[in-house]
């Protein structure tokens, strides 16, 4: 059975709050994208237990740490289920604020669920898929949601932007998430963000702020070099996705972006 693990970008990202476990509270929008890794999963008739395979970007290491195989492994926890071969073609760069590992565990769920028939209702998925990482559970219904907590409590949220266009370029450059944070003093933000994504596209510049920007940018110029040549090109709307290090545009129309961006990550595309 072959799904398709989307990617995600954050729309506006505010730190709230340090919590006494040395988390933090945020509020963030996820949205979901079209870039995507390929999973195919099937039933083995060769191995005792699991076998994976991994294209496109290479991903190091012990398999037995990769998301995919810790979703196999709990599932095994709660239902009987049969040997798995395991096709992953990896491309949502890691390390980008896109959520890829998280998508990846979210689908194997659902993959599971319904390649086996084991009738996990939608809400129990979501429960599982908390066990796996924070946001997770947003990859169930992939659907916009404004995310509270440490970015693990959902409510639907009515945000559209099908008909725009979506340009995302990711440096080769990797942002610790613990110095992100670390750069950053949380604060309440006087306006909700779901009320200022109300506001036109347009009004979204000024108003929409991503926390993680102001020490990110100190530390990497190359990022906050990358967003403003993203808005020199026409967007609408420009941020840096969780705490980095993809910058991603939104355009009216696709842009002409072909030659640009030496050594990044870039894809575009138009959102649903």
């Amino acid at each position: 059975m072959i799904s398709y693990p989307n990617a995600k970008i954050n729309i506006g990202l505010n730190v709230v709050k340090r919590r006494k476990d040395g988390y933090h509270n945020i509020e963030t929008v996820f949205y979901p994208i079209g870039l995507h890794d390929v999973l195919l999963v099937e039933p083995s008739e060769t191995c005792t237990d699991y076998s994976f395979s991994n294209s496109g970007i290479n991903i190091s290491g012990d398999p037995d740490d990769n998301l995919i195989i810790k979703t196999y492994r709990l599932i095994q926890e709660y239902y009987e289920i049969p040997p798995v071969d395991i096709s992953l073609l990896k491309q949502i760069p890691f390390g980008a604020g896109l959520g890829g590992g998280s998508s990846d565990a979210a689908f194997m769920l659902k993959t599971l669920n319904e390649l086996f028939e084991l009738k996990i209702t939608t809400k129990k998925l979501e429960e599982l898929a908390a066990k796996l990482g924070a946001d997770c559970p947003f990859f169930i219904q992939n659907e916009p949601v404004f995310a509270t907590g440490i970015g693990n409590i959902f409510t639907p949220i009515e945000l559209s932007l099908q008909g725009y266009w979506l340009l995302l370029v990711k440096p080769d450059i990797h942002v610790s998430t613990p110095d992100a944070y670390a750069g950053v003093t949380p604060a309440k933000p006087e306006t909700s963000l779901p009320e200022l994504l109300k506001l036109p596209i347009e009004e979204w510049k000024e108003k929409v702020i991503n926390d993680f920007e102001t020490s990110v940018f100190a530390k990497f110029p190359k990022i906050k070099e990358l967003k403003e040549e993203i808005y020199q090109m026409g967007a609408k709307y420009a941020s840096m996705s969780g705490s980095g290090s993809s910058v991603y545009g939104i355009f009216d129309s696709r842009p002409e972006y072909e030659g640009m961006f030496e050594d990044c990550f870039v894809v575009c595309g138009e959102l649903d």
